[in-house]
């Protein structure tokens, strides 16, 4: 068993039956994962370049993940990222903006053991694959 599967492991056992809405954990893979954004490095750019890289390093690096709002965290990603993912789970983008700040944190922390970004974006498309 390789890093990412016990990765993969932990993070779905954190996230499974929790109290976000079926399809929010699916929706912060696609997010980490999508070429189009860059993927996680892709994530970590837009939140430096939204004056918000003192706290996505948090989450990174191997201290306590400082806390975002859903507001600070809607305006870095966007309204059409959140927008996009609200239609898709049928929810307002206060709910998903909601649900994100408390969740990629968390997620971002535990792909990033060691307080490095994973350099393969197929370690990450198989972490969030193994959920489907």
């Amino acid at each position: 068993m390789g890093i990412f599967d016990t990765l993969a492991g932990q993070v779905l056992g954190q996230f499974s039956g929790g109290s976000h809405p079926e399809g929010m954990f699916e929706a912060v893979g696609a997010m980490l994962t999508d070429p189009r954004t860059g993927g996680l490095q892709g994530m970590v750019t837009a939140f430096e370049q939204g004056g918000m890289g003192g706290v996505v390093a948090s989450w990174i690096g191997t201290g306590e993940n400082l806390p975002i709002s859903a507001e600070q965290l809607q305006a870095v990603l966007g309204n059409e990222q959140v927008q996009a993912i609200a239609t898709r789970l049928g929810l307002s983008t206060e709910q998903v903006s909601a649900h994100l700040a408390q969740l990629l944190p968390q997620v971002v922390d535990k792909l990033t053991p060691g307080g490095t970004i994973p350099d393969s974006r197929g370690a990450l498309d198989s972490l969030f694959g193994a959920r489907s």
